[in-house]
């Protein structure tokens, strides 16, 4: 029997429903921005200067647009005109903003309790610190979220790949690979989903994110893993006469941290190292070290979480800062599988 012109129709709307709820779903390209005044050339300026989607375009400052080469005032102008057409950044309601948070994926980190502490796992578009002294479990944690992001949502994971930012020299692939056996995943199928990147210096490090979003548009990434962010900072930059250099550029590479978590919605996790408090309130702090990176990391991380040495391979996460969830402590342990939970 064939189908009347309403049901025709009514396929038609549902396919181009669905074709829309796919574009929603991702980051924009950049190269829907043609047209319009918009030339190809102007697109592939930007995609050279690491601006490869829409949003990112939207995101940026008409001052930032304009430092690229070949871009006028008038072109950054209608650049952004044309981005916040396709990016939604107006108001909206609290209760329609409580619904976009419901669905917010989260990643696990192998131990329950953990789990439950973070309501859920570490939380995707936002920025999440782990600091605290050696030997704590910054770097365990990290090589475990690369193996659990590649797993099924049901099963806690994000499907999707991870990027390793090494500043420390402390990344080993064959961790990766007693983790994923653990998972029941594949070892070699595990190391080819994560990218890894040896930083040297601070504007290398920079660099680098260049190059994350770049990747990021071109397959799906759940997770970015900056292990550490603030230790090439400390060699690079030394003395008060150097210490607002050493925080604009950290600023700045926090900011793009940020943009990356909100342009292509991935969990970042940074560690961050810690110094002995040696002022008077140390004398009242049973613990007196703190994170370095002073208020402009304090400000950066979305969740701060403290970890620290119990007894033997058992580690305490502590909820350091958070925008909500209450301060609070889990124990977990480190094994050849990665972070798992603690045994009685």
């Amino acid at each position: 029997m064939p189908k009347s012109k309403q049901q025709t129709k009514e396929i038609v709307e549902e396919q181009v429903q669905e074709e829309l709820e796919a574009e929603v779903a991702g980051p924009i390209p950049v190269s829907k921005l043609e047209g319009g005044g918009i030339q190809s050339s102007d697109i592939k300026k930007l995609a050279e200067a690491g601006l490869h989607t829409v949003e990112a375009v939207a995101y940026s400052t008409k001052k930032s647009l304009m430092s690229i080469k070949g871009i006028s005032e008038n072109k950054a102008d209608k650049l952004l005109a044309e981005a916040q057409k396709l990016v939604p950044m107006g108001f909206t309601t609290a209760s329609e903003f409580h619904k976009v948070r419901t669905e917010i994926i989260t990643v696990t980190s192998g131990s329950k309790e953990l789990d439950k502490l973070l309501n859920g796992g570490f939380e995707t578009g936002s920025i999440t610190e782990l600091f605290g002294e050696f030997r704590t479990g910054k770097s365990q944690l990290c090589h475990t979220l690369c193996v659990t992001c590649q797993l099924p949502l049901e099963q806690g994971g994000a499907e999707g790949k991870a990027l390793y930012i090494d500043t420390e020299g402390t990344f080993r692939p064959e961790r990766l690979t007693t983790i994923a056996e653990r998972f029941n995943l594949d070892p070699n199928d595990v190391m080819n989903n994560v990218a890894y990147a040896r930083a040297y210096n601070s504007d290398h490090q920079l660099a680098l994110l260049l190059q994350a979003s770049a990747m990021m548009a071109e397959s799906r990434f759940a997770l970015l893993v900056v292990d550490s962010a603030t230790s090439l900072y400390r060699t690079d930059y030394s003395g008060r006469g150097e210490l607002s250099a050493r925080q604009m550029h950290l600023a700045r590479f926090l900011r793009t941290l940020q943009r990356l978590a909100d342009e292509f919605g991935i969990a970042v996790v940074i560690t961050n190292q810690v110094v002995a408090q040696v002022d008077g309130a140390a004398m009242f702090n049973p613990d007196p070290k703190k994170p370095i990176g002073g208020n402009i990391m304090a400000h950066a991380a979305t969740t701060r979480l403290s970890l620290r040495k119990s007894k033997g391979e058992q580690r305490i996460c502590k909820v350091y800062d958070s925008p909500c969830l209450p301060e609070a402590e889990a124990i977990f342990t480190i094994t050849n599988e990665g972070i798992a939970d603690a045994k009685d």
